[in-house]
């Protein structure tokens, strides 16, 4: 498999394409040392994964990573940094990218690389174990400050999710009739006409609340 590596640390990057390059089967076919570089080298390599460095000068890895998206759906991208980062490990599962590592999981790279060209998505073990508290995060919306009880909330958060009357009521163990009255209110409450709007709503609103970013994924 061709991989295409990037970091703008000389040395990580000639360590990184030695390890790498003990399994046969891996090919690192170019190196870049920036954002920009990696856009540029995808395009012209079209590398089976994209190995990155996520703080870099100019362009960091989070930033190229979404704009190769944008041109390149099926991108297989696997980010590397030294630091387990809350803010950057949302980022980058939003963005899409199909793996997160700290540099220093060096005995864990070469399987990553297998498992991300197969298609599975893969994190680091330390990455893993801050998930549970990443996503209680995601989903600690304030629903007093929309003026919503939490059951409304409850509702909303359900129809983000695309699930119908009928399965929200299912899960909640409401009936059809009290969850489309729980609907009506929600609307009525955020000036919002279907819950298509208030799928957006939600997204776009609710769940920006707890982050320092905006517009990403």
């Amino acid at each position: 498999m061709n991989i295409l590596l990037v970091d703008d640390d000389v040395l990580v990057t000639t360590a990184l394409k030695t390890i790498l390059e003990t399994d046969s089967a891996i090919c690192v076919t170019g190196t870049g040392c920036c954002g920009q570089d990696a856009i540029r080298l995808y395009r012209e390599l079209q590398p089976d994964i994209l190995l990155m460095d996520i703080r870099m000068k100019n362009m960091d890895g989070l930033e190229a990573a979404q704009e190769i998206l944008l041109e390149f759906p099926q991108a297989k991208i696997l980010l590397l940094t030294t630091f387990a980062d809350d803010e950057y490990l949302v980022r980058s599962l939003k963005i899409g990218t199909k793996g997160y590592l700290l540099k220093q999981d060096y005995a864990n790279l070469i399987p990553a690389i297998h498992a991300v060209y197969s298609g599975q998505t893969v994190l680091g073990s330390e990455v893993v174990n801050r998930l549970p508290e990443l996503l209680q995060k995601e989903n600690a919306v304030d629903g007093k400050k929309y003026g919503l009880t939490e059951k409304e909330l409850e509702i909303v958060r359900a129809v983000a999710n695309g699930l119908s009357n009928r399965e929200i009521a299912d899960a909640l163990f409401l009936s059809e009739g009290t969850v489309r009255n729980y609907l009506s209110a929600v609307l009525e409450k955020l000036t919002l006409r279907d819950r298509t709007q208030l799928a957006i709503y939600y997204y776009k609103h609710m769940t920006q609340e707890n982050n320092d970013y905006e517009n990403i994924g």
